[in-house]
């Protein structure tokens, strides 16, 4: 079995021992649909019969792995099971509930170390999978056989951030090219975290409050006028949902759509003008 250096090692059992050997010659990406860190993941296909997968990526770019590359994980399908030996390395990776989220800046460089680790080791070659079967890096929306049910993983931001920044990463950095740029990306600002936040007494011990995200939210209301500077502090309070009510108001919202608790459609609007977007 190989195990990569630059992951946390936690061995999937009975999978790990039990699973048949593969010659890997595909490394195909994943989102698993759920923000979890890596110890989260591996905890969840510890304890229950769900397709596992070699690694696992967290938002902080944090890698673990759970099955040798030369065993089998059952994430991949068909691409595991092929009659000359040779299969898919899988790594899944922390995402929204709906995998539409792009991947961090974080996920993005670990996952180009650990497509050049996978060529370094495992000699896969460096282009893009032509057909399912076909040596190299893909994702897994790419071909129907690497699903048992039909995928939508991983979502649209991802399959573009794969063609125009993992995969050449993973090229420039294998053949000591000059490294890709990643491009910032804007702050994401979890809708239904703020609604419960705006719905919820910040004074009551317990209630769901975001600090961060309120406070984005906060910022850009205090730029747009609508809020004093003192009272944006983070807790989504009545002076918030005045300032946030006043916004949609301005956007064109009346009655009980202008009541202060945030939309997708007006919290995307402020988001557009100030610079973060809506998860």
């Amino acid at each position: 079995m190989a195990w990569y250096s630059g992951a946390t090692k936690r061995e999937l059992q009975p999978e790990s021992d039990a699973q048949p050997t593969i010659r890997p010659t595909q490394l195909i990406l994943h989102s698993i649909a759920a923000p979890w860190s890596g110890e989260r993941m591996y905890e969840y296909w510890r304890d229950s019969t769900n397709l596992e997968s070699h690694f696992g990526c967290a938002y902080d770019g944090g890698l673990f792995q759970f099955v040798g590359t030369e065993t089998r994980a059952d994430a991949n399908a068909s691409a595991n099971r092929r009659a000359d030996g040779t299969g898919a390395v899988s790594c899944e990776s922390a995402s929204n509930l709906e995998h539409t989220d792009p991947w961090t800046d974080a996920q993005i460089a670990s996952l180009i170390r650990l497509g050049v680790w996978l060529h370094q080791r495992h000699g896969l070659p460096l282009r893009v999978c032509r057909t399912w079967d076909d040596p190299g890096y893909g994702h897994h929306r790419m071909f129907a056989k690497w699903s048992l049910g039909g995928t939508a993983c991983p979502g649209d931001a991802r399959v573009r951030q794969f063609t125009e920044l993992v995969f050449p990463g993973i090229v420039a950095a294998a053949t000591g090219g000059p490294p890709v740029e990643i491009p910032a990306q804007r702050p994401a600002v979890d809708l239904a975290e703020l609604v419960a936040a705006a719905r919820s007494d910040p004074k009551r011990a317990g209630t769901p409050v975001t600090y961060m995200g309120t406070r984005m939210v906060e910022n850009a209301l205090v730029a747009e006028g609508l809020l004093a500077e003192g009272l944006a502090d983070g807790h989504y309070g009545t002076a918030t949902v005045r300032a946030y009510a006043e916004w949609q108001r301005r956007l064109g919202y009346s009655g009980s759509d202008a009541d202060g608790i945030p939309g997708r459609r007006s919290l995307a609007r402020l988001g557009d003008r100030h610079g973060f977007t809506v998860a």
